[in-house]
């Protein structure tokens, strides 16, 4: 009985979307992001990088922290990948599961800079990294045009949710 209690708790982990990972890397176009984040209830950190971005890949780990910290808070990160086209699916999602990233992670479809920026940040100049934080709610916003870490993210959202 034991065992068979302990099988149905490991399947139903693995049915859990977050239990291992995410399975699957979406595709969004700015249209599609800014839909997604249009929810005024959650506060969303949106990280412009790619795996080729060396200062990017040095941040990561701020945003592993910043989901472990706000977790089952109304905070929201999203990793939105430009990666070059080449690169989506397969070597992207292998990239993402063995560096074991813990935010949701999509793959920005859109390769039209003076289309897309205006639309998303228009004070971002496309450089990479870059950060995104909205509070749609209290109609906060900033953009962090370099660089960032967990202490300096979490100031950000901890002002914006007051």
């Amino acid at each position: 009985m034991k065992q068979v209690l302990l099988l149905l708790v490991f399947l139903s982990l693995c049915s859990y979307p977050g239990a291992f990972g995410q399975k699957s890397i979406p595709s969004y176009s700015s249209t599609e992001l800014l839909d997604r984040v249009a929810n005024k209830d959650t506060v969303y950190v949106i990280n412009f990088w790619a795996t080729w971005c060396v200062p990017c890949v040095k941040e990561l780990p701020a945003f592993d922290v910043i989901t472990d910290l706000y977790n089952g808070k109304p905070v929201k990160v999203i990793l939105l990948s430009f990666d070059f086209k080449e690169q989506y699916p397969a070597q992207l999602t292998s990239w993402v599961e063995k560096k074991k990233l813990k935010p949701e992670v999509i793959w920005f479809n859109e390769s039209n800079p003076n289309e897309y920026i205006p639309r998303i940040a228009p004070e971002w100049t496309g450089t990479l990294p870059g950060t995104l934080l909205l509070n749609q709610g209290k109609g906060h916003r900033k953009f962090i045009p370099n660089e960032v870490n967990a202490d300096l993210l979490k100031q950000w959202i901890d002002e914006s949710m007051e």
